[in-house]
């Protein structure tokens, strides 16, 4: 990474965190860490938007955005499986992203 977080080189992995923990979140982090490495390059994203089939009828839990408790708690859940570089970014506190 350069001065700026600019991936130069290497390998990232990339995860969409869900509302209700619906992507695995605690799972898909301790795999990362004992599968691959913990020193693996992790962008915890939060970008997830409801769209397509899903509405207050089909697919309703995951008919909103992630808050950014659901954000801070993936974050912490790569920190508590042992990957040492996230993304450094964070929400200030928590509510809807």
């Amino acid at each position: 990474m350069d001065e700026n977080g600019l991936a130069k080189r290497g390998f990232i992995v990339r995860h969409l965190v869900m509302p209700e923990s619906m992507a695995g979140t605690r799972e898909v982090m301790r795999w990362i860490a004992r599968e691959l490495s913990p020193t693996t390059y992790v962008n915890v994203m939060a970008q997830y938007y409801p769209a397509g089939k899903v509405s207050r009828s089909e697919y309703a839990e995951i008919n909103r955005r992630v808050t950014a408790c659901e954000y801070e708690e993936a974050l912490d859940e790569a920190w508590r499986a042992g990957l040492l570089h996230l993304d450094p970014r964070r929400p200030a506190s928590c509510g809807t992203l």
